[in-house]
């Protein structure tokens, strides 16, 4: 049977390009993701050990086309079929974020549809949710990732308030560092989570910052600088090639413990705090197996209901900017002089 065009779902493309991931999906608008395309950077930015800001704009504006482009593709539908155009627009690196809003604007101009700009810390919280079939709203958001250690007080969808974040590195950049430290390969995650699996993590006394400080920030340089003075030594003449691997295994699975530890606490005391009985964790460091582990303990013990997103759509992808249609169901659209919002606002709803 033939579908009539008054029947038919409503298409809505999303382009993602917060940092050095290059991703477009096409969504419909009962959330269903059509497609979802990622062009990574990985090759470029290994031998630095993170992500360079340049490097990451000059590849977007290779990749942003060809990865819109095969989304299209992917869903089998043509630009027309579009009812409006998602774009991350904030947090992240102002290049990247500038190279994803320029695609978006021309598109939307072109095409003559809304244009929608999207908070990349609120899309990682809402596909917690994809694919559940019921709102995961209110909530504690907790976005863990190479850039954000947040907490949120999640009124809604489009009510996201920040409680916490970290006061210097994000957990997913601590992961990063720690393993140039220790000689291991980037990115520090998968690295650190490969390296623990044959450590001892009670070898060394590992630091659990701002614990039990009655605050929901996190703080992680101290416990980096255990790591490289464990590592080293104090003073540290040795070099990483002389770090034996025994000791490089249990160095990875000290500062892997005492890091999840902190992490899981703070989300706890932030559950409690604010009353909530769901808890709702995203980002790249939510696809490590110990943290999902120990999250899903503490959630058994407090009886409230854990929401982490699909291992898919941790890391960033365009997918999860499915928020969009939040926005467009309010008729909340941006105008083509919209500009990007790089720095995170450390204040109560940053973005309304």
């Amino acid at each position: 049977m033939n579908t009539s065009d008054s029947t038919k779902e409503r298409l809505l493309l999303a382009i993602e390009s917060s940092c050095d991931e290059t991703a477009a999906a096409v969504v419909r608008e009962d959330r269903v993701v059509l497609s979802s395309i990622v062009a990574s950077q990985f090759e470029l930015h290994q031998d630095y050990g993170g992500v360079v800001p340049e490097i990451a704009s000059r590849a977007h504006v290779r990749n942003i086309i060809p990865v819109i482009h095969a989304a299209l593709q992917k869903a089998g539908c043509q630009p027309g079929d579009l009812a409006a155009i998602a774009v991350t627009t904030e947090p992240g690196l102002v290049g990247s974020l500038l190279a994803g809003l320029t695609a978006a604007k021309t598109l939307a101009m072109s095409l003559e549809v809304p244009l929608i700009t999207v908070n990349h810390i609120d899309a990682h919280i809402y596909a917690c949710g994809m694919g559940l079939g019921h709102s995961i709203y209110p909530c504690v958001g907790f976005v863990v990732s190479g850039g954000h250690t947040n907490l949120y007080d999640c009124r809604t969808a489009t009510d996201c308030r920040l409680i916490g974040s970290t006061t210097d590195d994000a957990a997913g950049e601590a992961f990063d560092k720690v393993a140039r430290i220790l000689g291991l390969s980037y990115p520090g995650g998968p690295a650190i989570s490969k390296a623990a699996e044959s450590g001892n993590p009670d070898r060394f006394n590992m630091p659990r910052p701002m614990l039990h400080s009655g605050k929901l920030d996190f703080s992680f340089s101290g416990l980096k600088t255990a790591v490289l003075y464990a590592a080293r030594g104090v003073p540290g003449p040795a070099q990483l090639s002389e770090t034996p691997p025994d000791r490089v295994a249990d160095l990875a699975a000290g500062f892997q413990e005492a890091a999840v530890e902190v992490l899981v606490e703070k989300s706890r005391q932030a559950l409690r705090q604010h009353g909530y009985r769901r808890l709702c964790v995203g980002g790249g460091v939510a696809a490590n197996r110990l943290f999902r582990e120990q999250l899903q303990q503490m959630a058994d013990r407090e009886r409230i209901e854990l929401c982490v997103a699909p291992l898919d759509l941790c890391t960033d992808n365009a997918a999860m900017a499915a928020i969009a249609w939040e926005y467009f169901e309010q008729s909340r659209f941006a105008g083509l002089d919209a500009d990007v919002l790089p720095g995170l606002v450390r204040f109560e709803n940053p973005r309304r």
